[in-house]
């Protein structure tokens, strides 16, 4: 920790970082604790938050869980995921999370009739970060099958599945028919405001059939966009694709042009030796949901292995079991050391990198991340005097952050040199807990 720190801003980005200042000079905004560049959720489903509590019910799997969040699904509206998404951003940026990536693929009406607006959902999401006050990636994902489709012939002595199962009832409103379709549809998503960008996603491989994969993974390369995908968040799925494709599917993504620097794999937990080496000879990224794995019981991934192969790590929160950067990259060391009985995998300095930087990185967003001259004046400031982060010496407020502070911690939220949190209390969202009562009952009635 470096003590009396100046961060002057202009025009929303940072003009100098200056050391060693006595005090706060006139007209300055005393940010007291441990003040970071502004954290990065790299992975969200907004109206997954409607099932925190809702889902901890009994037991079932990950393919259980699935049912009942369709059912959340269905009853959305544009009207309605806006409000909702409007009150699960603003509770991000009251845990100092300055950047969301939302992958989204809630596009249509139920039964899958496009809205008047093909786009709707799309602007909703954007509209509610704007006024949640952070920044936003709308990963616009491709969802076209249930799953693989049932062998259809031999090609060098490998089965392959050309069309994966048609969409069922829940899913309808996910799809655009096609690729092609869908990448029409995205190419006009034109985000409204600075505070948004667009990116694409592929939901996974049994979503998108093998002979699509290669238009989304075009359309992302063309724009310099990132491009996300989920990836072996459970065996059933690797099994299906070894079934289907006679290859895991990283090694089917890599057979189509998926992988490389601009590609961010979500979940990777379930990956082989061969599949680990091609994402870090693809400069492949991955995002880790360390409390939606472990709330799915969807295992521990190999992060450890995924960093000595030189991946580039991040961070999310996903389905928003809980909302917090910190319990994730304090969950990303623990789980290891779980995993290996040994400690100490990474430091807190890599971790907060890893939700700060790395984050932004994978989002499209290199000019953040980092608290230097010329970067986005995007902020958070952890308190180190509440009842979780007392005590420790100054110099080890970092570790004092990572492995003892919650998002309940974060004094101070900045975006673009803009207090969107102070003290604690939300600007334009004061009461957060009862925006999202309001918007998730609004939900349930429909």
């Amino acid at each position: 920790m470096e003590p009396g720190v100046l961060i002057e801003t202009a025009g929303g980005r940072i003009a100098a970082v200056r050391t060693g200042t006595p005090g706060p000079p006139p007209g300055a905004e005393p940010l007291r604790g441990l003040t970071l560049p502004g954290l990065a959720n790299a992975h969200s489903h907004a109206f997954h938050r409607a099932l925190r509590g809702t889902v901890q019910l009994g037991s079932g799997t990950f393919w259980t869980w699935r049912e009942v969040m369709y059912s959340v699904a269905d009853r959305l509206t544009p009207e309605s995921y806006f409000s909702l998404a409007r009150a699960v951003y603003a509770e991000m940026a009251l845990a100092g999370i300055t950047c969301v990536g939302e992958f989204h693929y809630v596009h249509h009406a139920p039964g899958g009739l496009p809205y008047d607006d093909p786009n709707a959902m799309g602007h909703a999401l954007i509209a509610a970060a704007a006024e949640a006050g952070i920044r936003i990636t709308l990963l616009d994902t491709c969802y076209l099958a249930a799953g693989f489709g049932t062998r259809t012939g031999t090609r060098t002595g490998i089965r392959t599945a050309r069309r994966g199962r048609p969409l069922d009832r829940h899913q309808l409103r996910f799809g655009d028919g096609s690729a092609a379709a869908w990448a029409e549809r995205a190419a006009a998503l034109a985000p409204d405001g600075e505070h948004a960008r667009v990116g694409a996603a592929i939901h996974s491989v049994r979503a998108v059939p093998a002979g699509e994969l290669a238009a989304v993974a075009g359309w992302a390369r063309e724009r310099g966009a990132p491009l996300h995908v989920h990836l072996s968040e459970q065996p059933a799925e690797n099994d299906a694709c070894l079934a289907a494709h006679g290859r895991t599917p990283t090694r089917l993504l890599a057979d189509h042009g998926v992988l490389g620097p601009g590609t961010t794999a979500v979940h990777a937990t379930h990956l082989t030796e061969d599949d680990i080496a091609l994402l870090g000879g693809s400069g492949t990224g991955v995002c880790l949901c360390p409390t939606t794995e472990r709330d799915l019981a969807d295992g521990i991934g190999p992060a450890a292995e995924l960093d000595r192969a030189g991946v580039p790590l991040c961070l999310g929160t996903d389905s928003h079991a809980v909302i917090d950067l910190l319990e994730e990259a304090r969950a990303m060391e623990l789980n290891e050391r779980l995993r290996s009985r040994a400690r100490g995998h990474w430091t807190a300095g890599r971790l907060l990198r890893h939700a700060t930087e790395d984050g932004h990185a994978a989002l499209g967003w290199p000019d953040a991340g980092r608290l230097e001259a010329g970067r986005l004046a995007d902020l958070t400031t952890v308190a180190l005097d509440s009842v979780r982060t007392a005590g420790p010496a100054p110099r080890l407020a970092a570790e004092a952050a990572v492995f003892a502070a919650t998002g309940a911690d974060v004094r101070h939220t900045v975006v673009g040199g803009r207090h969107v949190v102070r003290e604690g209390v939300h600007r334009s969202v004061p009461d957060v807990p009862a925006a999202l009562v309001d918007a998730i009952q609004q939900g349930a009635r429909r």
